[in-house]
């Protein structure tokens, strides 16, 4: 029995043997007979109008030659997932269809959308798609070049009776369907019901996104699909919207469009090229490098290297031909860290998470008295998974005896939230991170204090800047291992001795400092792939003050940094049981601890 994947496998037979217009357009007449002929092959294409695609439509390639619109390698990718989330839709495991598409330039999804939402005006009654556009001049190329002549180019027996067919808008009387693309304005997209919306540049559009939204999104049904797509531009309100999580995020490489290649000029520029691999220095060698490592030939990376060649602002190609989406958003700035490290940590924590995935979760207890709440029965203390309580990332659980430090930067004025980190003082490698969204500060400090018991009583060190809670709250649930400041007291003359990091003038220069070379030199110790993120975003501002961008945040960031600086005030072998330093508040916190605070402390400094 024919089917339409039949038929279009049959339509790519007849074109790799010939390559002639002439041959398709009589292969899709045979095509389209059958068609109206059969009922099976009328409800395959139904459910699956990408079939209807690439059975009948064409396209003019890059080469201005008009062939037939087979599905590229990430095309296809981007209709697997809209299928598949088209059943979870169905299922009512998803409560809604919004995808992001961000990728590097001409790899042919505006055809595609187009092309998906024209079959579905043809297919489908009462079906109503809306593009919309950056600009009109490319409102026009997307109604002329990718939907008026592919249309056109159709069988006769399978194009609708047209209502309208003008500059902008595909409109047919008998099945009550249409689609139109217009310009991003303001009010643009009211009085409809729309049910499949395309934004196209979407990262481009000169109106703020919220007030497009607010026109748009009343208009579309319940199982309106809608898809916003783009080349990158920097940090704005596609890059909020990616960070949302409410949408399904679809990132393509460069390099997964098979056009991107380029063969060597002769064997002489193979050879330089081969040199510049090996022995170059500069930014550019690095990439390559790198990107040969990820698996790509010499002829895609030779691709990228002449792409490169040919930009005068060479920061260009990061964007217009991203290799990873957290490139794809970096601005033209000043970056506190080194970016390319962080880019490629990322990529690489990436794909060793997809094979092995580190826990989710949070730290569970239970309270001697839950009524005063005056003491956490440590042995109670457990890490709990949970996709709900998704709080801590756990790369490394505790190693016995070795010794942790835990950073924490408390939730500030702005709209940061609450965050640790936990670093094994003995390697350096980052065990543990933590954020949570909180009111108050008694959940994270609880978390706090059972990371800390949970990491050999870790050495704990807060920030106290805004909020000196947690670090009074530990005090109050006699945790022994706190970070311990001096300060100078100019009444008496001597330096007092205070819980808790303060970052001032003179501390936040030297921990920024003292990140950035970690990040230039031994970025491997670093495994929280939000933390690195939240290092992109942490620029040089007007003023020459490194500081998250407006909007961004940096307490994951400042936990991470905290905890690296007071490395110093925590033992880095195995604990022996031999002496260790004790200040003067701890040997008094000592002498008036239970039995079993003091075994808290001797496991954390040994005997005093």
């Amino acid at each position: 029995m024919e089917t339409v994947k039949y038929l279009i496998e049959w339509r790519k037979n007849v074109w790799n043997a010939n390559e002639n217009i002439e041959k398709d357009r009589q292969f899709r007449e045979l095509a389209a007979e059958k068609l109206i002929f059969s009922a099976d092959l009328r409800h395959e294409i139904y459910l699956n109008p990408e079939l209807f695609i690439e059975l009948f439509f064409v396209i003019v390639n890059k080469k201005k030659q008009v062939v037939p619109f087979f599905l590229n390698e990430v095309q296809n990718d981007f209709i697997s997932r809209l299928n598949k989330a088209k059943s979870e839709y169905q299922e009512g495991k998803r409560a809604k269809l919004a995808f992001l598409i961000l990728k590097g330039r001409q790899q042919g999804f505006t055809s595609l959308i187009t092309a998906y939402q024209l079959a579905c005006s043809m297919l489908q009654k009462n079906f109503e798609g809306f593009t919309l556009a950056d600009q009109t001049e490319n409102a026009t190329t997307i109604f002329e070049n990718k939907a008026k002549y592919p249309h056109s180019q159709l069988p006769e027996c399978l194009r609708p009776t047209e209502k309208f067919n003008n500059k902008k808008e595909l409109r047919f009387s008998k099945l009550n369907s249409s689609w139109e693309v217009a310009t991003a304005t303001k009010n643009v997209g009211r009085s409809r019901t729309i049910n499949f919306f395309h934004g196209s540049e979407a990262a481009f559009w000169q109106v703020p996104m919220s007030d497009l939204q607010s026109a748009i999104m009343p208009a579309m049904t319940g199982d309106c699909i809608s898809i916003y797509e783009t080349t990158p531009n920097g940090f704005n309100d596609f890059k909020d919207m990616w960070d949302s999580g409410v949408y399904i995020n679809c990132f393509y490489e460069w390099y997964r469009t098979a056009e991107y290649t380029q063969s060597f000029e002769s064997k002489a520029h193979e050879e330089r090229f081969d040199d510049l691999i090996k022995n170059g220095q500069e930014w550019i060698s690095e990439r390559l490098r790198w990107l040969l490592a990820k698996g790509l030939t010499k002829e895609q990376v030779y691709w990228y290297f002449k792409t490169y060649e040919s930009y005068t602002d060479k920061e260009k190609i990061k964007q217009e031909y991203p290799c990873t989406a957290e490139e794809a958003f970096l601005m033209s700035g000043r970056p506190v860290f080194n970016a390319d490290n962080i880019v490629r940590r990322i990529d690489y924590l990436r794909g060793k998470y997809e094979k092995e995935p580190y826990k989710e979760g949070y730290f569970d207890f239970k309270w001697k008295n839950p009524e005063t709440k005056d003491e956490i029965i440590n042995e109670s203390i457990k890490f709990v998974e949970s996709k709900e309580k998704n709080w801590a990332r756990l790369y490394e659980t505790a190693q016995e005896k070795v010794p942790y430090v835990i950073g924490g930067d408390t939730k500030g004025e702005g709209n940061d939230s609450y965050a640790m980190t936990v670093i094994n003082n003995v390697t350096g490698k980052r065990a543990m991170s933590m954020n949570l969204d909180v009111m108050t500060s008694y959940p994270y400090t609880y978390q706090v204090y059972c990371a800390g018991i949970y990491y050999n009583t870790a050495l704990i060190g807060i920030e106290i800047n805004f909020n000196t809670g947690p670090v009074e709250e530990l005090q109050r649930l006699r945790y022994p291992n706190q970070y311990v400041r001096r300060k100078y007291d100019t009444y008496t003359k001597k330096h007092e001795e205070k819980y808790g990091w303060k970052t001032d003038g003179n501390t936040r220069p030297l921990i920024i400092d003292k990140e950035a070379d970690l990040v230039l030199n031994n970025i491997d110790l670093i495994n929280d792939i939000p933390t690195l993120q939240e290092m992109l975003t942490f620029v040089y501002d007007d003023n020459g003050r490194p500081d998250a961008i407006s909007g961004k945040h940096d307490d994951l960031l400042f936990s991470e940094m905290i905890a690296s600086q007071i490395r110093e005030q925590q033992r880095r072998t195995i604990n022996s049981g031999k002496q260790s330093h004790y200040t003067s508040d701890m040997l008094e916190d000592y002498k008036k601890a239970s039995p079993q605070e003091r075994a808290m402390m001797i496991a954390a400094w040994g005997e005093p």
